[in-house]
């Protein structure tokens, strides 16, 4: 009888354990075939779904999108385990919010990207550029200082060599020569504005939301490593074999036909991916 009690409670615990598996996971962490990603608003979701989403499928994965307002929110789903992976982010903000939200997030392959770039309401050349000009740049710290360094491409300012490019602010402006007005402030609050300034700097996601033609920049950023946007995962999901497949999926032929076919010019596509 004895034998029998623990028996039956042993087959008890191990329902019990079934039971309290997490709802996301048909199988293990590193088998499961359903997948939860992020979305705010911005191209790269976008391309995700159009190129990437069908090869998944095809390889019998499920995938499930949860919408966000913002980026912060999506990284904090992802931070906490409500999704298994976003498309919105480059390496320096993901590096940000780990420091910022003790986050602990990874990417695992980059994808194509928007550049940053140069432009007017006013003007059509960097040569257009006069004494005293107002130019708004981003407030957030990886992509300000994307627009300083894109700046300095311009000619109009030198920043301080011994900062690196990707960390500089405006007090690492060592030389002004036209005495520019910088304005800084929230992305997406550039576009409706740009009428108030000579030249303003757009991040590649915010030129895509407001409709803005991206041939029309008067000049583009040459695109830091940091700033290549990538798939970004918990760190604990890094080595599992869907995270692999959708690296995998964004390397593969079919995508490299997809862009070839697609991109008129929006899209840097980093060399690993052509």
């Amino acid at each position: 009888m004895k034998k029998l009690g623990l028996a039956l409670i042993t087959a008890l615990l191990a329902v019990a354990v079934i039971g309290c598996a997490p709802k996301n996971e048909s199988k293990t962490g590193q088998e499961k075939t359903t997948l939860k990603y992020g979305k705010a608003a911005g191209p790269y979701t976008v391309l995700f779904e159009e190129a990437v989403k069908p090869i998944l499928e095809k390889q019998g994965y499920q995938l499930e999108v949860v919408d966000f307002s913002d980026l912060l929110q999506n990284d904090t789903a992802l931070n906490e385990g409500e999704i298994d992976f976003n498309v919105e982010q480059h390496i320096a903000y993901a590096e940000n919010f780990n420091k910022s939200q003790n986050g602990n997030l990874v990417p695992i392959s980059p994808i194509p990207t928007v550049p940053a770039g140069l432009f007017s309401a006013k003007h059509t050349s960097v040569e257009s550029i006069t004494d005293g000009a107002v130019v708004a740049v981003p407030n957030d710290a990886s992509n300000t200082a994307r627009a300083y360094a894109l700046l300095q491409k311009a000619g109009w300012i030198k920043l301080n060599p011994d900062v690196a490019l990707g960390t500089v602010k405006q007090s690492d402006i060592i030389e002004n020569k036209y005495n520019i007005e910088f304005v800084e402030m929230d992305s997406l609050n550039i576009p409706p504005a740009l009428d108030d300034f000579d030249f303003a700097v757009i991040t590649g996601s915010i030129v895509y939301n407001a409709g803005i033609d991206p041939s029309t920049a008067i000049l583009q950023e040459d695109i830091l490593e940091h700033l290549v946007l990538q798939v970004v995962v918990k760190e604990e999901n890094k080595d599992t074999k869907w995270a692999k497949d959708i690296a995998a999926a964004y390397h593969s032929d079919e995508f490299k036909e997809y862009m070839k076919k697609n991109n008129t010019g929006l899209w840097f596509v980093p060399e690993e991916l052509q």
